[in-house]
């Protein structure tokens, strides 16, 4: 018989990484994380809810789990499931129990619409969201390339000047935030950052080993930036040379100039100095900026696609 029961902190994190691995194990993009990582998130990151959690149990095994997500800086009521069954133990109606059960929480919690996202390759997932009344509202692009290719033929505007941010320069944290906030603030499930959360990304996190944002400047004024992270865990259990282009943003007023362009040749080639052999990053299919294209001319080609979907309470 299967059952479901809420998280308790502090004791069940191993389950939970146990369930969460065994569940993502053939997941080119994702890696294992470890009870201390998990432990971590939990004291670290500001706006990590530690609420909503559920943990699926099958003959006293655990075999899946579900976040019913509350954003605490987040003013619309929108919440956020991330549900996991591991593979020996899908198809048989665990899945179904865990999403009703954090449709539920959300609803208790005060939130009017809920969102789950699934990878476009497990469509037992995207039917059975279906099947419970969500609808998709955006795609995803997963994209990488060989920096061995990068193309230099694309238009890019020379005169900007590229700098990297300096984590010690509390105006620079203060400059990030705003330019952050600025730049993607048209995007879906924008929300504001807070120079609290950015000041803790830049100095805490639990994937990127390496991280730097470089900072684009035109006639004085910072219009851009771009950020560079990589993964050394997920490098060495994937056995690749990998760098994620985890942002990238110019201003409004300046796109469409070559900054862009300019931003990323230059992220690349930084990463291809430091070793690196691959690049990935992530792209919302209907980024108003029409952002994907500028990433296949540069020579990234899509690896999969991330489904969103939505439903009201």
């Amino acid at each position: 018989m299967c059952s479901i029961r809420r998280f308790v902190k502090e004791k069940d994190e191993p389950v939970w990484v146990e369930v969460l691995n065994a569940s993502r194990k053939d997941h080119e993009d994702r890696r294992a994380i470890t009870v201390e990582e998990m432990l971590l998130q939990e004291k670290e990151e500001p706006s990590f809810d530690p609420e909503g959690r559920f943990i699926a149990e099958l003959d006293g095994r655990a075999v899946g789990v579900v976040h019913a997500n509350v954003d605490k800086f987040r003013e619309e009521k929108r919440g956020f499931i991330r549900f996991d069954v591991i593979p020996g133990s899908r198809g048989g109606g665990i899945e179904r129990d865990l999403l009703e059960i954090a449709l539920r929480e959300l609803q208790a919690r005060g939130m009017t619409v809920a969102q789950a996202s699934v990878d476009s390759r497990e469509e037992d997932y995207a039917e059975l969201l279906s099947e419970l009344d969500f609808r998709q509202v955006r795609v995803g692009s997963m994209m990488e390339m060989d920096l061995t290719r990068t193309s230099q033929s694309i238009e890019q505007n020379r005169l900007v000047a590229i700098r990297p941010l300096r984590k010690d320069r509390e105006e620079d944290i203060q400059l990030l935030t705003w330019l952050w906030n600025e730049t993607f603030k048209e995007h879906f499930n924008f929300r504001p950052d807070t120079v609290e959360e950015v000041r803790q990304f830049m100095f805490f996190d639990l994937y990127y080993d390496e991280k730097e944002i470089l900072f684009a400047t035109l006639d004085g004024e910072t219009v851009g930036l771009i950020g560079i992270g990589v993964d050394e865990k997920y490098n060495l259990e994937k056995q690749v040379k990998a760098a994620d282009i985890f942002t990238i943003g110019v201003l409004k007023t300046h796109r469409r100039t070559g900054i862009g362009a300019r931003l990323m040749l230059h992220a690349l080639e930084t990463v291809r100095a430091r070793g690196m052999t691959r690049a990935t990053l992530g792209v919302d299919d209907y980024n108003p900026t029409r952002a994907i294209r500028l990433y296949e001319k540069v020579g990234f080609t899509v690896k999969k696609k991330d489904l969103t979907y939505e439903r009201e309470l």
